[in-house]
C-alpha cells in the first residue's frame, strides 16, 4: 500500500443530512502532520466545496484508495497553471436548449389572454410566433435546477466579485480561515477568502459587526469598539420598516468597508473571486436592528452603471439568517430599486446553486402573483403581454420567458401559446405566499437613483 498523497481519491466516511453514515469517493487535496498526527483534507466528489473538510485516518477506506496517474501534468489553461493532478475541475455545467421553428417562443409584445377552462385550470393565451431564441442552462455545483438565463460564453471581468476559474488552483481550493466570530454569530466558512495569510492559522477571526474590519483576537477586537463609533453599516439609509433596514454604500466613499465586506462574503460564495477595485459598485446592505445597533444580515452589490442590465452583481445571504426568507427580500429589494430606475434587471452570472433556486422562486411568485391576479372586464378574458409583466415587475423578459418555460406553464396550441395554471401550480403558489411573511414595503423607500453617466468619476 502506498503512502496517502495528494490527489489520491477513495471513499471516506461522513454523516449525511439524515446523520446516516455514509461513504463518498473523495479525493485528497492536502495533507498535514499536526503532533505527529496526520490529517487529511478531502472534497466529496460531486457535492460541493463547502463540504469540504480535514478528516483523520481512521475515516479513510484504504482498500479502495485509487492514485493519481504519474504521467499527468498539470492543465494550463491561457497559460495560467490550472488544478492539479487528479482533481476534478469545478467547471459549470451547461445545457443549451434550442427552440425548433415549429415551436417558437413566445413574442414579447402579444397579448396572452386568461379564461377558466374545465373549471379545473386556468389558461393564458400568450404571443403569436416570433423569433427563435436560444437559451442556456446553467447548474452549479450539486444544484439540478434548471435555467433559461443567458449566459456570457465568458466570464465578464467586472463585478466586486467575479467569477475566474483560471485561477483555481490548490490554494483556492480549500477553506482557509477556520471559524469567524461577528457580534453574537460564530461563522464556519465555505470556501476560501484572500485574507492575509498570517491570520489563516488562527482557530477565531474576529470582526467588528459594524465596520467589518477583522483582527486576531478578542483582545484586539475589544480595543477596537472602545474607537469604533459605528453602529450601523455607513452610507445612507434609504429603508426602514419594523427592525428591517437597507443601507446604500458607495463602493469609492467606502472603501475600506466595501473591501471587507467583499472579503467576509467570498467566504460564502464560490464562483468568485475577489476583485479590490470596488469603486465602480454600490452595496445594499441589509440589517436587523434592536438595542446595540444594525447588526448585518445580507447584502448584494450592482454596478452604478451596467451595459447588460445587470441589477445585481453579488448577492448574500449571511449563514445564520438563511432559511428565514431574507434572501427573498433581497432580491425583492434588488427588483424595487430597478422599478425606481424604470428599468428592467437580471442578476449578474454565474448563479451559485443557492442563488439560483432563490431567483427561481422569487421570478415563479412574482409571475404567478400577477397572472393570478388579472381580472376578466366585460365578459372578454383578460389580456396580457411578456413586456408588460416585465414592466410591472421588472424583470427582464428573458428571465420572465425561461421562468414560464421553467414552470412548465407554456402549451403550443393552433399557433398560439396558452399559458396553462393547473390546481396543483395555483395551490403550491397560494402556500408559498402565506409562508412568505417578509415583505418589501415600497412606501418605506426613500431613493433617488443617479445618473452615473454624467458623472466625470464615480
Amino acid at each position: 500500500m502506498g503512502e496517502i498523497i495528494e490527489g489520491c481519491r477513495l471513499p471516506v466516511l461522513r454523516r449525511n443530512q439524515d446523520n446516516e453514515d455514509e461513504w463518498p469517493l473523495a479525493e485528497i487535496l492536502s495533507v498535514k502532520d499536526i503532533s505527529g498526527r496526520k490529517l487529511f483534507y478531502v472534497h466529496y466528489i460531486d457535492f460541493n466545496k463547502r463540504l469540504d473538510e480535514w478528516v483523520t485516518h481512521e475515516r479513510l477506506d484504504l482498500k479502495k484508495i485509487q492514485f493519481p496517474k504519474k504521467e499527468a501534468k498539470t492543465p494550463t489553461k491561457n497559460g495560467l497553471p490550472g488544478s492539479r493532478p487528479g482533481s476534478p475541475e469545478r467547471e459549470v455545467k451547461r445545457k443549451v436548449e434550442v427552440v425548433s421553428p415549429a415551436t417558437p417562443v413566445p413574442s414579447e409584445t402579444a397579448p396572452a389572454s386568461v379564461f377558466p377552462q374545465n373549471g379545473a385550470a386556468r389558461r393564458a393565451v400568450a404571443a403569436q410566433p416570433g423569433r427563435k431564441r436560444k437559451s442556456n442552462c446553467l447548474g452549479t455545483d450539486e444544484d439540478s435546477q434548471d435555467s433559461s438565463d443567458g449566459i456570457p460564453s465568458a466570464p465578464r471581468m467586472t463585478g466586486s466579485l467575479v467569477s475566474d476559474r483560471s485561477h483555481d488552483d490548490i490554494v483556492t481550493r480549500m477553506k482557509n480561515i477556520e471559524c469567524i466570530e461577528l457580534g453574537r454569530h460564530r461563522l464556519k466558512p465555505w470556501y476560501f477568502s484572500p485574507y492575509p495569510q498570517e491570520l489563516t492559522t488562527l482557530p477565531v477571526l474576529y470582526l467588528c459587526e459594524f465596520c467589518l474590519k477583522y483582527g486576531r483576537s478578542l483582545k484586539c477586537l475589544q480595543r477596537h469598539l472602545t474607537k469604533c463609533d459605528l453602529r450601523h453599516p455607513p452610507g445612507n439609509e434609504i429603508y426602514r420598516k419594523g427592525t428591517i433596514s437597507f443601507f446604500e454604500i458607495d463602493g469609492r466613499k467606502n472603501k475600506s468597508y466595501s473591501q471587507n465586506l467583499c472579503l467576509l462574503a467570498k467566504c460564502f460564495l464560490d464562483h468568485k473571486t475577489l476583485y479590490y477595485d470596488t469603486d465602480p459598485f454600490l452595496f445594499y446592505v441589509m440589517t436587523e436592528y434592536d438595542c446595540k445597533g444594525f447588526h448585518i444580515v445580507g447584502y448584494f452589490s450592482k454596478e452604478k452603471e451596467s451595459t447588460e442590465d445587470y441589477n445585481v452583481a453579488c448577492i448574500l445571504t449571511l449563514p445564520p439568517y438563511q432559511r428565514r426568507g431574507y434572501g427573498k427580500l433581497l432580491i425583492e429589494f434588488s427588483y424595487e430599486l430597478s422599478k425606481v430606475e424604470g428599468k428592467t434587471g437580471t442578476p449578474e452570472k454565474p448563479l451559485s446553486d443557492l442563488g439560483l433556486l432563490s431567483y427561481r422562486s422569487y421570478w415563479s411568485q412574482t409571475i404567478l402573483e400577477i397572472l393570478m391576479g388579472l381580472k376578466s372586464e366585460s365578459g372578454e378574458r383578460p389580456q396580457i403581454t411578456i413586456n408588460e409583466i416585465s414592466e410591472i415587475t421588472s424583470i427582464k423578459k428573458e428571465d420572465v420567458i425561461s421562468t414560464l418555460q421553467y414552470l412548465n406553464l407554456i402549451n403550443y396550441y393552433k399557433g398560439q401559446y396558452i399559458l396553462t395554471l393547473s390546481e396543483d401550480i395555483v395551490d403550491g403558489h397560494e402556500r408559498a405566499m402565506l409562508k412568505r411573511l417578509l415583505r418589501i414595503d415600497s412606501k418605506c423607500l426613500h431613493f433617488t437613483p443617479k445618473d452615473w453617466s454624467k458623472r466625470g468619476k464615480w
